[in-house]
């Protein structure tokens, strides 16, 4: 299994970032150029969950939506989904991705660290390592920042 990670710093406290990262209307509002939409098909964001995401004009020529499924979930700390539908499941088999939202370590209170780090094997040998995802996704929540120094 192939893996990738990267991760942004945030100017908002991990568990403020954690609740956006698992409030769908907030999703939706935070970059609709990215994200145009978030939404449970089943369940409620816990393990056994289904989220769709509907990417924004930004990234729809790379990825229009995804279908995640939630495997793994600590409360306040981490997420880990794998794509069960989608542009990214047509290249990747299995495509697995862990969002991790850490304290800024000195400046817990004001800062943190969101890692995303994916596991994947690409369907054909000429696929390339999804390096636009994690671009897509780290720009994504960096957004976090712009939206909540707007609300």
């Amino acid at each position: 299994m192939r893996s990738m990670k990267g991760e942004v710093v945030l100017n908002i406290p991990a568990l403020k970032a954690w609740e956006m990262y698992r409030d769908n209307e907030v999703m939706s509002k935070v970059n609709p150029d990215m994200l145009a939409g978030a939404e449970y098909l089943q369940g409620d964001g816990n393990p056994g969950s289904l989220r769709l995401l509907r990417l924004g004009p930004a990234v729809r020529e790379y990825v229009k939506e995804s279908t995640e499924h939630i495997e793994e979930v600590k409360a306040g700390r981490s997420v880990t989904y794998r794509v069960v539908s989608g542009e990214l499941r047509d290249m990747y088999d299995p495509y697995r991705v862990t969002f991790t939202f850490s304290p800024m370590p000195g400046n817990e209170t004001n800062k943190c660290i969101v890692e995303w780090k994916a596991e994947f094997e690409p369907r054909s040998p000429g696929t390339p390592p999804p390096v636009q995802a994690k671009d897509a996704a780290l720009g994504f929540i960096k957004s976090f920042d712009e939206f909540q120094v707007c609300r």
